[in-house]
């Protein structure tokens, strides 16, 4: 078997659209809604992620064999928080600002149902690589959602992307208003909500009767 077989590929490459843990199996919306208001904590979130449960998914894996039944959970919440405490002093280190305006969220990255439910439903039971891979296509899955949303919510809401400002002031001089409800918690989810639409419109096998 080798490194890219057509199932390590399949394991890789499906939470990017086709089973994406935030529009498909609805986890990881709490911080869709919470760090998305601006792109660039949006990227930052995104990579922190899936480091986070790419790493995480490869250490349990490497000794899924040794940890008792009864302390599992347990040993996987220090595996994570320990990554996550790594990230965070990462972030303070190179990217104090972007950190401050992630605030609580990344600790609250340990609580986060994608990590526990992909060590749960695939690291316990799959070798390394795979879960290497397992960990790297679902937290690229849930960063696209997240830059998605930042993307237009930024934009729309401030007329910048990356701070940067990208809406001519000659379009504000023509009446053009900002949106501040793009900005909002509730848009982040109506936003999502547009990215769910559209990705059941285009695979309609998902749907359900």
């Amino acid at each position: 078997m080798g490194l890219l077989s057509n199932k390590n590929k399949e394991v890789l490459v499906s939470p990017l659209s086709r089973n994406n843990p935030v529009i498909i199996q609805m986890l990881g919306i709490c911080s869709a809604l919470a760090v998305t208001s601006k792109l660039e904590p949006s990227i930052v979130m995104g990579i922190s992620v899936t480091a986070v449960l790419a790493f995480a998914n490869v250490i349990i894996s490497l000794i899924r064999n040794t940890i008792p039944n009864r302390i599992r959970i347990i040993v996987q919440l220090v595996v994570v928080a320990a990554l996550v405490t790594i990230v965070s002093e990462v972030l303070k280190a190179f990217a104090y600002d972007v950190n401050k305006q992630l605030s609580v969220f990344v600790g609250l990255i340990i609580t986060n149902c994608i990590l526990m439910g992909r060590l749960e439903a695939f690291a316990l039971g799959n070798r390394p690589w795979e879960s290497f891979l397992d960990g790297i296509g679902n937290g690229a899955g849930y960063a696209i959602i997240l830059i998605i949303v930042g993307f237009f919510r930024e934009l729309l809401g401030s007329g910048t992307l990356l701070g940067i400002q990208v809406i001519p002031s000659a379009i504000y001089e023509f009446g053009y208003v900002n949106n501040g409800l793009m900005i909002l918690p509730p848009m982040a989810l109506i936003t999502v909500a547009v990215i769910i639409w559209i990705h059941r419109a285009r695979n309609k096998d998902l749907q359900e009767n």
